[in-house]
């Protein structure tokens, strides 16, 4: 198993490359994607794949930081999109197998969730 920041950081480089398989990898398979700010949870692997390969392009993130101890791990983002930079910070729990299990997801603030994701998503 390998430490949960080596994962999450692995987690990032595959959204920025775009690298979907690699990323559904990373991902246990029943494993939930909170996004408090619109209300939003994911569920499951491919659910949550395809939420990131299906969200509009454009964006570019780097990370900020990112700690790690036991099964858990944190990470603070820039996201550069259409000329903004918004940060983000995540939470991450992963399973017994250093597979990421939860993902709780912060953005600056709250906003209403794009149109086309309604079939992934359930509103709360």
């Amino acid at each position: 198993m390998t430490s949960a920041e080596a994962t999450v950081l692995a987690y990032w480089a595959a959204c920025e490359a775009r690298d979907w398989a690699a990323f559904g990898r990373l991902l246990a398979d029943d494993v939930v994607y909170h996004l408090p700010q619109t209300r939003e949870r994911i569920t499951g692997r491919s659910a949550v794949v395809r939420f990131n390969r299906e969200y509009p392009d454009g964006w570019h993130l780097t990370v900020t930081r990112a700690v790690g101890a036991g099964r858990h791990a944190a990470t603070w983002i820039t996201c550069a999109h259409e000329g903004a930079r918004l940060a983000a910070t995540s939470f991450f729990d992963l399973d017994e197998a250093g597979l990421v299990r939860e993902v709780t997801e912060f953005w600056p603030e709250p906003y209403e969730p794009p149109a086309g994701r309604e079939h992934l998503a359930e509103r709360y």
